[in-house]
């Protein structure tokens, strides 16, 4: 894969896309044609049932075939489904690759889609379907990371959109929906020349830049920026471009945490993955607390924590490497051995949102979220900026806000039986939507948000609440305010209109 790599010129991708779009070969027609058992089972890695659903189905059975099931194809099929782009283009670019009589796709092309529309993204081909193994600048395909970097990132009009480090390119298209320019950059030229070939079979206009970090944008400025970096920790080496950054440790997470709030507008947001260490006698929220620039609001969110040797064996599998043959123990042993010498315990794995402020004093917080939840963190990192401007806002009249609980949170009583029958030992609120916040409260703090309906003042419903339990209203009130503040920036509580 480190050959010369063929240029997909505009015809060749304007006449593929005609076919595409001839077969319906998007993201609607390959659920209808493959039906919900199939695709479902496609999932999870058993193509067979979806091989049968495709084989004698036209054009978009030869796209299936030859795409996502990466088998091999008679040439007079692959022909006649490619339409007006000529087999002989096809083979040049590379599109497809002959294997005896037969053809096979010479990259991974297959439809992606968001609820307004339909794109296709061209990667390299699985190894496992190229029958070789993965080159150290192996352009990835639409992974787990990559959807859950589109779910956590804001999707609010924005000027300007930097896709750093963009590989195949589904950021941008994502960022497509929301932005009017979009400059994409990274280290590999190959991935470059197939994000060139994402967005022009997409007739999508992006600036597409080359090199290490923020280089290839210094001294510009944007309203958003997203980055799904090589974030893999351990000994500073690079196996993979995609995952490797050749810095030691969490360092490349923590140079994107520094510098990244230099290349925002004022206002502007930045959304990315990254991992932390998780070192002996250290909390992590210090450590990432560290890598903050002054003048910057930011919100980490811990996913995941996962054991040195699990996360050792993970990425081995990952490369195709397998733990028990010899290389993998060397490798896993040299891995886990600078684990032991700096002292890892885990490795922490997460979204943080950046936003640069001219506040004299910016909120950080991180929050370990490792629960499930369904919905997308994206427009709840949105809102979470809009409540911290509004807390810094109202730092002084807090209590003076009429506030109501939303109809989306509840309380949670958890009982245990005793000499005098059922007593209240857990009372837990619970926020439904977004992140599924959680926290608890005492029997006081429980009576006083039962009385936030929006028709008081927080500081009246203090007062009532002090007289109602003999207790002192300046103590209920220094006692609140943190409490309030919590709440209200995880949308628990809101203001009343």
């Amino acid at each position: 894969m480190n050959d010369a790599l063929p240029e997909f010129s505009a015809e060749t991708c304007a006449r593929l896309r005609d076919a595409f779009r001839s077969a319906r070969y998007d993201a609607d027609g390959v659920v209808e044609l493959l039906g919900p058992q199939a695709h479902a089972a496609l999932g999870r890695g058993e193509p067979e049932p979806a091989s049968r659903v495709s084989r004698d189905a036209g054009p978009l059975g030869v796209f299936v075939r030859l795409f996502l099931l990466g088998e091999s194809v008679p040439a007079d099929e692959v022909r006649s489904a490619l339409g007006p782009l000529p087999l002989d283009d096809a083979l040049a670019t590379g599109i497809v690759r002959e294997t005896g009589v037969e053809l096979r796709a010479g990259f991974d092309i297959r439809p992606h889609g968001d609820e307004h529309g339909s794109w296709w993204v061209v990667s390299d081909l699985d190894p496992e379907q190229a029958g070789v193994p993965a080159s150290p600048d192996h352009v990835l395909g639409v992974g787990h990371a990559s959807l859950s970097l589109v779910r956590a990132t804001s999707r609010r009009p924005a000027g300007s959109v930097l896709d750093l480090g963009t590989g195949n390119g589904v950021q941008a298209l994502h960022a497509s929906r929301y932005a009017d320019r979009i400059t994409a950059t990274d280290a590999s030229a190959r991935a470059l020349r197939l994000a060139a070939a994402t967005f022009a079979l997409n007739e999508l206009d992006v600036e597409l830049l080359q090199g290490e970090w923020f280089a290839p944008v210094a001294r510009r400025r944007f309203d958003r920026i997203v980055c799904n970096p090589p974030f893999v920790v351990g000994p500073p080496r690079v196996d993979y471009v995609y995952r490797d950054s050749g810095l030691a440790g969490d360092d490349a997470s923590a140079l994107l945490v520094r510098q990244l709030p230099a290349f925002l507008t004022d206002g502007g947001s930045g959304h990315l993955l990254a991992s932390w260490l998780h070192v002996r006698g250290e909390d992590w929220a210090d450590r990432v607390h560290r890598w903050l620039p002054a003048h910057t609001d930011a919100w980490f969110v811990q996913r995941d924590v996962a054991d040195p040797a699990l996360y050792v064996g993970t990425w081995l599998r990952d490369a195709g490497i397998d733990p028990r043959s010899p290389e993998g123990r060397a490798k896993a042993g040299a891995w886990l051995d600078w684990f032991g010498e700096n002292d890892v315990e885990g490795i922490g794995f997460g979204f943080v949102t950046l936003r640069r402020t001219d506040a004299a004093a910016p909120t950080v917080v991180c929050e370990d979220l490792r629960h499930a939840f369904d919905d997308p963190l994206g427009e709840e990192a949105a809102a979470w900026l809009d409540r911290v401007d509004w807390l810094r806002d109202h730092a002084h009249d807090l209590l003076d806000v009429a506030y109501r609980v939303p109809d989306t949170v509840a309380l949670e009583r958890i009982d245990a039986p005793g000499d005098e029958g059922w007593s209240t030992v857990v009372r837990r609120l619970h926020r439904s939507d977004g992140p599924g916040w959680q926290h608890e409260l005492d029997e006081l703090t429980a009576a006083l948000l039962a009385g936030c309906r929006g028709a008081l003042p927080m500081t009246d419903l203090l007062e009532l609440l002090a007289a109602a339990h003999g207790e002192d209203s300046e103590m209920l009130r220094t006692a609140a305010r943190p409490l309030v503040a919590d709440l209200v920036r995880h949308g628990m509580l809101e203001v009343a209109e």
